[in-house]
């Protein structure tokens, strides 16, 4: 196996599953050319409980999907989640020195912004720029060469335990892999699954995994609102495997299956076949029941992903309305039921713009993996510009250091 040129790495660590996506970056754009899955047992609500298990689902996921692509992986990018997770709006001012703003006065108001008040147990994840001001002209989104003397910036910051980021981190490290970035699920998903005009009208992200939905709202091409709710899909397993007394894992499978949110969509006289516990013989049951156990679960899952909006005092602002993504969204009626729930526009989200196996990831539940390459992709190109110029001023003050050294 050969390593190939700009090749990208995304590992969604999740709750229910671990996925490993292979990007390779060309002129044309990405190609998808390896993915890697593996069930996951190691996480509860998007938070690692047992670092074993994850490091064995870690290192399966990476196998088949270096296997796939025929490239070695050696980094990624990782994903994170869980109710640990915590965004807040912050204002940095600063004055213009030489009357024009430069790179370094935007620097320095987004610096200003970060000075915040955290506790020690959390750090910054993110610290994402949603617009500037000079001189009370609002609204500007890159205020480099524009004249003023006062600039403020607009900043959204994401925060996270540091012990449940550094478990990820030690998860991936011990597959013997290096940990590029850690992202923010829902900022990841948004990268292959929004477009510029649904974040420029006013749009709404849920990404509904197993054991959380993450919560993204963009409005004027910028996030600003973030908030992960503990709760999932494996909630609605739960409540099948109860309500019709049978194993987990059937549980999981009649759902995938069989499972519908929405009960006007399911036929009356349809019925399924459901395992029973101890070898007792499986049994004859109408979908309406089953339908009956999944939408009042699902309908306060939505609920209170709407009520976090509402409490962000962003609902009004969602004209391009609703995008559901992650793997409890496939499920049928889910689409549906949050139209009726949210009264406005709702559509399931699944990745595009890739190339290569994007016919394999069109699927609500590889949106975090494509996204969190497409991150990749666009960090490598800024990373290149930092070096270069880093480069550059280092080698200088090392010159200058030298000459000093010398003649003092």
């Amino acid at each position: 196996m050969g390593k190939k040129g700009n090749v990208i790495v995304g590992l969604d660590i999740g709750t229910t599953k671990i996925c490993a996506i292979v990007g390779e970056v060309k002129e044309t754009g990405i190609d998808i050319i390896g993915i890697g899955s593996c069930p996951s047992e190691g996480l509860r609500k998007g938070v690692v409980v047992n670092i074993e298990s994850t490091v064995d689902a870690v290192r399966k996921a990476v196998d088949e999907a270096e296997h796939m692509s025929g490239c070695e992986i050696s980094s990624v990018y990782a994903g994170i989640a869980g109710g640990h997770i915590k965004g807040q709006n912050s204002l940095g001012i600063v004055a213009i020195k030489g009357r024009e703003v430069d790179e370094d006065d935007v620097e320095r108001a987004i610096e200003a912004a970060k000075a915040i008040a955290i506790p020690l147990d959390r750090e910054i994840l993110h610290t994402l720029p949603q617009s500037y001001v000079v001189d009370e002209q609002d609204g500007i989104r890159d205020p480099v060469g524009m004249s003023g003397v006062r600039l403020e910036a607009k900043v959204h910051i994401v925060t996270g335990a540091v012990t449940s980021v550094q478990n990820i981190v030690k998860s991936v490290n011990r597959v013997g892999l290096d940990v590029n970035d850690i992202v923010l699920e829902q900022l990841a998903s948004s990268e292959a699954i929004l477009s510029e005009d649904e974040k420029d009208l006013g749009v709404a992200l849920m990404d509904i995994g197993g054991g959380t939905t993450d919560i993204a709202v963009f409005s004027e091409g910028s996030i600003k609102h973030t908030a992960v709710l503990p709760v999932g899909g494996n909630y609605l397993t739960g409540d099948i495997a109860t309500g019709l007394r049978t194993p987990i894992a059937e549980a999981e499978k009649i759902k995938i299956k069989y499972g519908c949110a929405y009960s006007p969509m399911i036929p009356k006289d349809e019925t399924i076949e459901v395992p029973s516990v101890g070898g007792r013989e499986p049994r004859e049951v109408s979908r309406q029941i089953l339908g009956r156990i999944i939408e009042p679960r699902m309908e306060e899952i939505l609920n209170l992903a709407y009520r976090e909006i509402i409490k962000s005092g962003f609902e009004d602002i969602l004209a391009a309305g609703v995008v559901l993504t992650g793997g409890t969204a496939i499920m049928s009626g889910t689409t549906e039921l949050a139209e009726h729930i949210f009264n406005m526009p709702v559509r399931r989200g699944c990745p595009a713009g890739v190339g290569g196996l994007s016919d394999v990831v069109n699927s609500p539940m590889y949106a975090t993996g494509v996204g969190l390459v497409v991150y990749g992709s666009k960090n490598i190109s800024k990373e290149a510009i930092r070096k270069s110029e880093g480069n550059i001023f280092t080698n200088i003050i090392k010159d200058i250091k030298k000459w000093f050294i010398e003649f003092f």
